[in-house]
Formats: structure tokens, sequence, C-alpha cells
């Protein structure tokens, strides 16, 4: 007789690869303030970034905290930079908030920089497809004019 609920192993059986796929999209790591890492990093997980890396940075989306530091290269689909970077910046859509001190090239497709960000570096925009290259994109001041 069917009573309208599924035991666990039927649920878990059922939901399988979707189960899997939505948690791979869904992931995320978080390392915190009190985090130091020396060497380079890679997830295909997104990350939120608070505490310090001395090495490269690679992965699908990045978040750093207003206190976090990084030195080494930052390479990720979608930043949002609040911290402190030290080397060069590679992203596809790239957001500077204002509390972010970047010393080095940063590489972009689109890019908003909030007033009071600071970027000493070369900016550089990516082409997105094939075709000619586009021409670079305008950096928007985000914020209260003075």
């Amino acid at each position: 007789m069917f009573n309208g609920s599924r035991n666990r192993e039927d649920r878990a059986s059922s939901s399988g690869s979707t189960a899997q796929a939505n948690a791979r999209r869904g992931q995320f790591s978080v390392l915190g303030a009190d985090i130091v890492i020396t060497g380079n990093l890679s997830a295909t997980s997104d990350l939120h970034i608070d505490g310090r890396i001395e090495g490269d940075v690679r992965c699908g989306s990045l978040v750093q905290g207003a206190e976090s530091q990084i030195f080494g290269r930052v390479e990720a689909d979608d930043a949002r930079l609040a911290g402190s970077v030290e080397g060069s910046v590679r992203a596809r859509q790239l957001t500077v908030e204002r509390t972010a001190r970047i010393t080095g090239d940063v590489e972009y497709e689109t890019i908003m920089v909030e007033q009071g960000g600071h970027i000493d570096g070369r900016l550089k925009h990516m082409n997105g497809g094939a075709g000619p290259a586009a021409a670079p994109v305008l950096i928007e001041a985000a914020g209260e004019a003075a």
C-alpha cells in the first residue's frame, strides 16, 4: 500500500545524480580570518577568503573580505575584491570594492570599481568572444559624489 511517503533509500536513489550536481553548484568554501595558507590554492567550489594567502588563487567565484590579504595571482570567473591583493588579477566579472587595494596588473571583461577602491597597475580588457578585440569598458565609480 502506498501512503504518499517514501523511505530514505527510495528518496536517495531517485535523487542520486541530481542531488550531486546541485551540491557541486552550491558548494563554497570559507577561509576564516585566522587562516594563513602558504602555497597555491585551487578550488572547484566558490571561495570566500577572509584570511591570508601567500600564493596563487584560482577558482570559479571569489569573494575577498576587507581584512584579507592575497600575495599572488588571482584567477576567477567572478571576483569581488575588498581586501589587499599583491599580484595580478584576471577575472571575467570583477568588482573592486571601496576597501580594496590591488597592486598588480588587472585583466577583465567587465569591471566595476567602487569609489575609494585602488588599483596600482595596468588595466587590460579581455576579449570575451571571437573576432576583433572589443573596446575597453569604462570604469564606473559607485557611491556618492563628493
